[in-house]
């Protein structure tokens, strides 16, 4: 039987913290700033959780990620 891939694409938009939980980048973060408030745009700089409903999801994609 061949091995478990990690799923590249999400390895690299998710990380570990120290205790095990999964971290994310923001979303509207690439283009129509004008828009945006500089108090949005100072909390779309910092990364958040993977929420409880997509933690699963992602974490059998990420299966070899340390």
């Amino acid at each position: 039987m061949a091995k478990m891939k990690t799923h590249r694409g999400s390895a690299k938009r998710f990380k570990r913290t120290g205790t095990g939980k999964l971290k994310r980048g923001r979303a509207y973060t690439s283009h129509l700033f004008a828009n945006k408030t500089t108090k949005a745009k100072r909390h779309l700089r910092k990364a958040s959780l993977v929420s409880s409903g997509d933690y699963k999801r992602i974490r059998e994609m990420l299966t070899n990620m340390k």
